[in-house]
């Protein structure tokens, strides 16, 4: 067992480690068969999440695909995260909550505005994160599409609201994601304030690729 907890169980030896910062963007290549495990440093911080094929990038991670594979809305061990094309991008292979979200999307200066009130329009938001991340490799705010949320809570009400509630996590707990094919994967460390999708105090995450 290593020394350091958040490396336990991972298939193979350690390729990359970051600390992504409190609302701060991430993007990285994890090859096919590589393992990304997700690590909730704090606890209670949802993680934004994008996926693109990296051979090309016009494939992308498809919600409506996912959730039309497993025939459920939450993201759970064994979910393989499905492409536009029909294909899976990657496998969640362990979990140490028992869902995560896909449907909830991704705040912006706009929602905000709409959510909150007018004198939050300047404050950073997810599709910001996602767009800074993007313009590295020449995409825009076109190929922002309906993201994941890992560690998120967004349970849907009998009548069908979706509520944004306190979320599943806990200090220290991960998510693993198998590669299946070469992808990239583009992060918003959410940067929310005004619900308790990060206990309204976003915090560090970890990000470690295996081999």
């Amino acid at each position: 067992m290593s020394a350091d907890p958040h490396l336990n169980r991972l298939p193979g030896p350690i390729v990359h480690d970051e600390i992504v910062p409190a609302r701060a963007p991430w993007l990285h290549k994890v090859a096919a068969g590589q393992t990304l495990r997700i690590v909730d440093l704090e606890g209670n911080q949802a993680v934004d999440f994008l996926i693109y094929a990296a051979a090309d990038d016009a494939e992308r991670y498809c919600a409506q695909a996912t959730v039309a594979a497993q025939a459920n809305l939450f993201l759970r061990t064994g979910t393989r995260l499905m492409s536009n094309e029909g294909r899976p991008l990657m496998t969640i292979t362990a979990s140490d909550v028992p869902y995560h979200d896909t449907i909830g999307g991704a705040c912006s200066c706009e929602s905000n505005t709409l959510r909150y009130g007018h004198h939050t329009v300047s404050q950073h938001a997810c599709v910001e994160n996602f767009l800074e991340a993007n313009l590295r490799q020449g995409r825009g705010k076109r190929d922002i599409v309906p993201n994941i949320n890992f560690f998120m809570n967004v349970p849907v009400e009998e009548d069908g609201a979706l509520g944004i509630v306190d979320g599943l996590s806990a200090p220290g707990l991960t998510v693993d994601l198998r590669a299946e094919m070469d992808v990239i994967v583009v992060v918003s460390n959410c940067p929310q304030i005004n619900n308790p999708c990060n206990a309204f105090n976003p915090t560090p995450v970890r990000m470690i690729i295996s081999a």
